[in-house]
C-alpha cells in the first residue's frame, strides 16, 4: 500500500515563535485510516519538531495508555550534495562541503582536509595541526553551549512545568532573547567564535585548511588576541555554567562527589549547571530517552606533543557496557532499507546517493539514511567522547543506569571543561618560533580516502574516491545521521527512534516528553536533509 505522510514544514519564524511565546508544534493526530478504524487501543501522532537545526517529524504510534510503541524519525528532505561533488577537482570539497551547514561549517572542512591529506599521503607539521584543532575546538563549545541554552533549556518554560519549584528561574534565565542566561550565551558564543575569523579569515564557510596544512599563518598579534578571547570567555564558562574552577570541577569522579559538590557551595547550586541537575531530577529525566547504550567516537583532536607524537584528547572508537573497542572504520556502513533511496553497497566507498523517491516499498518512510557501525546502530556525541575518555562519572552512569536525557546534556554541558585546556595547550604550540603550518602535498591521480573527526554533535566522516584526478564519488555521514537514522533492513530502530519508544505521553497534545528526549540528541537535519519533493 502506499504510504501517506501529513508533511508540515516548519518555518524559521514559527521556531522563534514557539520559543518567545511558549506555544507548541502542530500536533496531528491520524485517526479513521485503514490503519485506525475501529476501537482506539491505538493511534498515531505526527510531530513536527521546532527548536532543531532543520525539519524534522517524528511519527508515534500510541496505544491506549499513550505510552510509545513505535517512534519513526523522518527526515522530509532530500539532501544531495554529494552528487553535486562528483566530476569536480579534489580541492572543490574545500569550498563545497563547508556549506552543508552553517553551524558546523569548520567540522566539514576540516573532514575534507583530512580526506585529501589522505589521499596526497601528507603529514600536516604541528603547528597547522594546533590551528586546526584550535578551530574545531571553539566550533564544538560554542555549539554545546548554544544547543543547551537557547534550543534545550527553554522546554523548561513552557507550560508543562508551570508548577515546578523551579519554573520561575527557568523562565528569567532561558526566556528566548529575553533571558539572562540566553542573552549572556549568544553574546559569549558570539565572542568565541571570533577566534575562528581571526585564524581562518572568515566564519562560517571558512576555507583555510588545505591538505598539508592551512593556508594562513596567525602572526603573535593574532595568537594573543585569540588567548585574550578564550580567556575572557572561560571566566564567564566558570562563573555562569560551572560555578567553579574548571580545575575543582575537575576533581568531581563520583556521584557521591557530585552531589557533595552540588551542596558544597551557593555558587555551584546555584550555576547553570546546578541548576540544570536540579532541574533534571526533578523532571525525572535521568531515566528518560534511554537508547541502544552502544557509543560511537571519531575521537580527537589530535594534539602534537613535545617528542613530535601526536595524542588524542578523546580516542576514537566504539563503548558498550561491556567495554572500549578501537574504531575500525572498515564497519561503517549505510542501510537505505527505510530510507528514500536506492540499494547500494554500504560501505562509504562504494555506496552512491540514488534518490528512490517513487518506491512502492511501504517500509520507507525518510530522506536520512541509516549508518551502522557492524551492522548496528550507534549513538555519537559529547556523551561518546567523554566514554571513549573513560571519564569515571560518565563510564559508572552508562554502566549502571544506560544513556538518559540528563547523561547527554550532562556531558555537553561540561565537555567544554576538558576542551579549554586542551585550546590553551594550542594556542601555545602555535605561538612557538618553529611552528610550521603547511607541507606541500603531493598529487595523486587516483586514490581512495577518508576524513573522519569529532565535530559538534558528534562523528562526522567524508569518503572521497578520486580516479584520473577528478572525484568519482563522495560520502558524507553525519552525526544526525548516526542518531537519528530511520531502521534498517532487520528492522532495528536508529538511536532517538529506539529512546522515544516506551515513553508515556501524559498529554498527547504537547509531547514534550518526546520533544527533550530528540533534542537532547542536538539533532541537525540541515546536515542531514537539504531539499524537498513536495507531494510524497
Amino acid at each position: 500500500m502506499r504510504r501517506t505522510f501529513a508533511y508540515a514544514a516548519v518555518t524559521k519564524d514559527t521556531r522563534n515563535a514557539d520559543i518567545g511565546l511558549f506555544t507548541n508544534p502542530s500536533v496531528f493526530d491520524v485517526r479513521g485510516s485503514a490503519a485506525t478504524t475501529g476501537p482506539l487501543d491505538h493511534h498515531e501522532k505526527i510531530i513536527p519538531l521546532n527548536r532543531v537545526e532543520g525539519d524534522l517529524e517524528i511519527h508515534l504510534e500510541l496505544d491506549r495508555d499513550n505510552v510509545v510503541t513505535t517512534a519513526r524519525s523522518v527526515g522530509t528532505m532530500y539532501r544531495g550534495i554529494e552528487n553535486l561533488m562528483n566530476g569536480r577537482g579534489p580541492l572543490d570539497s574545500l569550498v563545497i562541503t563547508p556549506r552543508i551547514c552553517g553551524i558546523c561549517t569548520t567540522a566539514h572542512l576540516n573532514a575534507a582536509a583530512s580526506a585529501l591529506d589522505m589521499a596526497y599521503h601528507v603529514d600536516i607539521p604541528a603547528g597547522a595541526r594546533h590551528l586546526r584543532n584550535v578551530a574545531l575546538m571553539v566550533e564544538q563549545m560554542q555549539n554545546d553551549l548554544r544547543h543547551l541554552f537557547l534550543l534545550f533549556m527553554p522546554d523548561f518554560t513552557r507550560p508543562p512545568y508551570a508548577d515546578n519549584p523551579f519554573f520561575d528561574t527557568a523562565v528569567a534565565r532561558y526566556q528566548a532573547l529575553r533571558g539572562q542566561t540566553a542573552v549572556q550565551t549568544i553574546q559569549a558564543t558570539k565572542q568565541l567564535i571570533e577566534i575562528i575569523a581571526i585564524l581562518g579569515g572568515q566564519w562560517p564557510h571558512s576555507s583555510f585548511m588545505v591538505p598539508g596544512g592551512v593556508v594562513s599563518v596567525p602572526s603573535s598579534g593574532d595568537i594573543a588576541q585569540c588567548r585574550h578571547i578564550l580567556a575572557r570567555f572561560r571566566r564567564w564558562y566558570e562563573r555562569q555554567v560551572l560555578g567553579c574552577p574548571i580545575e575543582r570541577w575537575q576533581d568531581v569522579t563520583t556521584w557521591d562527589e557530585l552531589d557533595h559538590w552540588l551542596t558544597e557551595a551557593p555558587a555551584h547550586r546555584d550555576s547553570e549547571l546546578g541548576l540544570f541537575i536540579r532541574l533534571a531530577r526533578a523532571a525525572g529525566l535521568d531515566h528518560a530517552g534511554l537508547s541502544h547504550d552502544r557509543f560511537i567516537s571519531a575521537g580527537g583532536p589530535l594534539l602534537p606533543q613535545t617528542d613530535g607524537d601526536v595524542q588524542p584528547l578523546f580516542p576514537a572508537g566504539v563503548y558498550t557496557p561491556a567495554g572500549f573497542q578501537p574504531l575500525d572504520a572498515e564497519k561503517i556502513g549505510e542501510d537505505v532499507a527505510c530510507s528514500f533511496f536506492k540499494a547500494c553497497p554500504g560501505h562509504p566507498f562504494d555506496s552512491r546517493t540514488l534518490t528512490d523517491p517513487d518506491s512502492d516499498d511501504p517500509r520507507k518512510y525518510s530522506w536520512a539514511k541509516a549508518p551502522r557501525y557492524d551492522d548496528q546502530p550507534a549513538e555519537t556525541g559529547p556523551l561518546a567522547d567523554l566514554l571513549m575518555a573513560g571519564h569515571p562519572l560518565f563510564v559508572s552512569w552508562i554502566e549502571r543506569q544506560g544513556a538518559s536525557v540528563f547523561i547527554r546534556e550532562l556531558a555537553r554541558m561540561v565537555r567544554a571543561a576538558m576542551l579549554l585546556p586542551a585550546i590553551e595547550k594550542s594556542l601555545a604550540g602555535m605561538a612557538k618560533s618553529s611552528a610550521q603550518f603547511y607541507n606541500d602535498a603531493l598529487k595523486t591521480l587516483t586514490a581512495k580516502s577518508y576524513g573522519l573527526i569529532t565535530a559538534p554533535r558528534g562523528m562526522l566522516g567524508h569518503w572521497l574516491v578520486i580516479e584520473d584526478g577528478k572525484i568519482a564519488n563522495y560520502q558524507v555521514i553525519t552525526p544526525t545521521a548516526w542518531n537519528g537514522s530511520p531502521r534498517d533492513r532487520h528492522g532495528v530502530p536508529g538511536p532517538w527512534e529506539k529512546a522515544i519508544e516506551g515513553t508515556v505521553l501524559k498529554d498527547p497534545d504537547d509531547p514534550i516528553e518526546v520533544e527533550q528526549i530528540v533534542r537532547s540528541f542536538d539533532p541537525c537535519l540541515v546536515c542531514t536533509v537539504h531539499t524537498m519533493r513536495m507531494g510524497q
